[in-house]
């Protein structure tokens, strides 16, 4: 169906939506007949989406949709009635009736009239089949003709509804509204709300300009202060001194009231961001469906193919409610249907070789999904004869992709990838089911196209198993964030291997292009800039970060100017009009409003071959050996409690500060007397002296009053803010929301950044 608003859709539109959803129940219920025909539960679901369907089909005057699944609906009451028990052929009967049923979902209105009259063979066929089903004049009729309009058998708890209640009437747990909605229109909504969550986090960077601007007026504050002690008292006149009172007052209200606002920013910002993110989720959570819908083609899928293949096996679908989105959910039917006829053909043995081996003459099949580490985990398995790894390994010689000596020092990950490759087979014969070597293709392109991946995990005689990984959702991309050339790019972190510094000791040069080492590997190093085709940087770095790309066979290092940081960015594809962009999947917009690219990593890799091939990637980085002579930025913390204390002064260490400790106010108004600091970082509750005390001590001392002074307290009380900073604090940071960057963030934005 269109993409067009329910409400503009017509009765047939609506009927072809419900056949589309019953016969899908139908086919469930079915399978699980043929399992246990004395299934209830079963019988009376299948009973009652056969009689909503006939419904349906009765009010838009489809007469073989009507004929069909009265015929239907007559079996499923027998089969109450205890008249017939239902054995597979009885099944094979009726699962052809619900493939009537698909085809006229599929079939416009307009062509309705042609098809019953190009299938009206095999509409009689179907009910003559049914009238060796179950003797009755329901059944024995010639297609066309219109049933009587009789209800099914309704239990005590029916009497007296009227057939559209019976036809409605689902278990309790399937009694919440459903809306439909259309798919664009939802994926719009998930974008709106990807780009709230994306904006909600700008104003961290307006708050991170409002404390620069606020450490402006303070070095203006200390400017003022520095005049009016060189200024001569005695040679100014009363006005003079006034003005210069009124400047200085001036100034500290400004930098209080600013203060004031800076808190106000930054509870906006929390509940904002709060906001956004309840609203994307909900947005989200409307965009996921259950695993479940996926999976409802397979079952008979595999019925039929294990019953071609003259197996018998069972299907095991495990997190039915496990949420996938929409998208990915659609775009796995095509690479679970590989694994699933891949396994039934190659993995599951015949009845005969599985008791000959001392299995269960049954086979299982088994298709699990769940969340984990915030990655949507798909698992296909089966019990069968796995893989034959030293077959795989003499089909890579024979087939020239290895030679004798290198494929026998393969590792057994590294000689399962070779299935993926196209046209790769282990069969020697094609046949419709297998054999072309393009199964296990699909699915590695299918996942790489979502950001995916796939392992494979064999032990012969006992079973494989494939674990597919993906992301929740193809609307945010979780990515690390480089700059190269004064740009930032952004890259998967699906695809980073380690993402690491390395000093000029690291690298070493071979053949003219430098490498390094990681995990007992060579692994050679590339410059971003030349692939993306900017300008490297002229001046030489202490260090180079490097990301490392690729797989655990062929890895590269690509070297970036920086990095930014892990984000989650919404992914906007780029305009179709611009076709394939070489190197770059997708934009995004960062939490300023700016672009960035979203890097293509296959493309990369791609391109980095090709340069290689071709003997044109540089070896230019440059590294310096980088000595550095400032002087660390003293801070000094003063802190009671002994694991907050040494908390702050770890946390300050790795900044590139240097830090000395207090234990309580006294003390460390003792240190600030004697020694030098650029900062000092308090605590309010301490014994002998508290920090508003050493405050106040501090900007009254007319050596030490320019000594910017951050308060860290668990008091996060508007009084309490206003209390520290009335004692003249230059920040106020609560401990209810510390953690490592807020603390670092406002000590650079007080006196800089530490030493690297």
């Amino acid at each position: 169906m269109s993409s067009q608003d329910l409400s503009r859709s017509s009765m047939f539109d609506l009927f072809r939506m419900e056949a589309d959803d019953q016969a899908r129940a139908l086919t469930l219920g079915l399978l699980a007949l043929e399992r246990d025909p004395q299934a209830a539960d079963q019988l009376e679901r299948c009973m009652r989406a056969a009689h909503s369907l006939k419904g349906a089909a009765r009010v838009v005057g489809l007469s073989a949709g009507v004929s069909v699944t009265h015929a239907m609906e007559d079996c499923f009451v027998a089969a109450q009635q205890g008249r017939i028990t239902l054995q597979q052929g009885h099944i094979d009967q009726l699962l052809r009736g619900v493939d009537l049923l698909q085809q006229m979902s599929r079939t416009t209105e307009q062509d309705m009239n042609r098809w019953e009259s190009q299938r009206r063979e095999d509409m009689q066929a179907f009910l003559d089949g049914m009238s060796g089903v179950i003797a009755s004049p329901a059944v024995v009729r010639a297609f066309g003709a219109e049933p009587p309009n009789t209800e099914a058998p309704r239990g005590p708890r029916d009497a007296g509804l009227p057939e559209t209640a019976v036809a409605d009437e689902l278990d309790e747990a399937d009694q919440a509204r459903v809306l439909r909605v259309t798919a664009e229109n939802l994926n719009r909504l998930l974008g709106l709300a990807g780009e709230s969550l994306v904006e909600s986090r700008s104003f961290k960077s307006i708050a991170d300009s409002l404390l620069r601007l606020k450490h402006l007026q303070y070095e203006l504050y200390r400017a003022l202060d520095r005049l009016h002690q060189q200024l001569p008292q005695q040679r100014l006149n009363d006005s003079a001194r006034t003005a210069l009172a009124e400047v200085r007052q001036r100034a500290l209200d400004c930098r209080q009231f600013l203060t004031l606002r800076l808190a106000e920013v930054d509870n906006f910002d929390r509940r904002a961001a709060h906001l956004s993110h309840r609203l994307y989720d909900g947005v989200l959570a409307c965009h996921m469906r259950p695993f479940a819908d996926g999976m409802q083609a397979f079952p008979r899928m595999v019925r039929d193919l294990a019953r071609e293949l003259g197996k018998q096996l069972r299907l095991d679908i495990a997190g039915h409610d496990t949420q996938v989105d929409r998208n990915i959910l659609e775009l796995l039917d095509a690479p679970l249907g590989h694994l699933l006829r891949n396994a039934l053909d190659h993995g599951i043995e015949t009845p005969e070789e599985r008791l000959a081996a001392g299995k269960a003459a049954e086979g299982v099949l088994s298709i699990e999904a769940r969340h984990s580490a915030g990655r949507l985990q798909v698992t296909v398995s089966d019990d069968g004869r796995g893989i034959d790894l030293e077959r795989l390994r003499a089909v890579v010689i024979d087939r020239g992709l290895s030679n004798a000596e290198t494929a026998a020092k393969l590792a057994d990950a590294e000689l399962l990838e070779f299935l993926f490759l196209p046209g790769f087979s282990m069969k020697e014969s094609v046949t419709d089911i297998s054999g072309r070597g393009v199964g296990l293709d699909v699915v590695q392109n299918v996942l790489k196209r979502i950001r995916g991946t796939v392992r494979i995990h064999t032990r012969r005689g006992q079973g494989t198993r494939f674990q597919l990984e993906l992301p929740l959702t193809l609307s945010i991309a979780r990515t690390l964030l480089v700059e190269v050339g004064a740009e930032a790019y952004a890259v998967p972190l699906a695809y980073i291997r380690h993402a690491l510094k390395l000093i000029p000791a690291d690298i070493w040069s071979l053949e003219g292009r430098p490498h390094f080492n990681i995990d007992g590997r060579s692994v050679s190093l590339v410059t971003a800039h030349q692939l993306l085709g900017v300008e490297p940087p002229q001046d030489a770095a202490d260090s180079v970060a490097v990301i490392v790309l690729g797989d655990a066979t062929h890895s590269y290092g690509l070297m970036v100017d920086r990095f930014l940081g892990e984000r989650e960015l919404v992914v906007h594809p780029l305009d179709p009009r611009l076709g394939k962009i070489k190197d770059v999947a997708a934009g995004a917009l960062m939490e300023d409003g700016s672009p960035a690219l979203i890097l293509d990593v296959d493309d990369i890799i791609r391109s980095i071959e090709k340069l290689a091939g071709a003997g044109g990637l540089s070896g230019v980085v440059r590294v310096a050996s980088g000595a550095r002579g400032a002087k660390p930025k003293r801070i000094l913390v003063v802190e009671d409690s002994f694991t907050v204390r040494e908390l702050e002064r770890k946390l300050l260490v790795n900044g590139g500060f240097e830090v000395e400790v207090a234990v309580d106010g006294m003390d460390g108004w003792n240190a600030v007397r004697t020694g030098e600091f650029d900062l000092v970082i308090t605590d309010i509750d301490m014994p002998r002296m508290d920090g508003i005390e050493l405050v106040t001590l501090i900007k009254k001392d007319p050596h030490v009053k320019s000594l910017p002074v951050m308060i860290v307290s668990y008091k996060d009380r508007p009084e309490d803010r206003r209390r520290g900073l009335d004692a003249g604090a230059d920040y106020y940071l609560a401990k209810g929301s510390f953690h490592d960057e807020a603390l670092l963030h406002a000590v650079v934005d007080l006196i800089g950044a530490g030493q690297p």
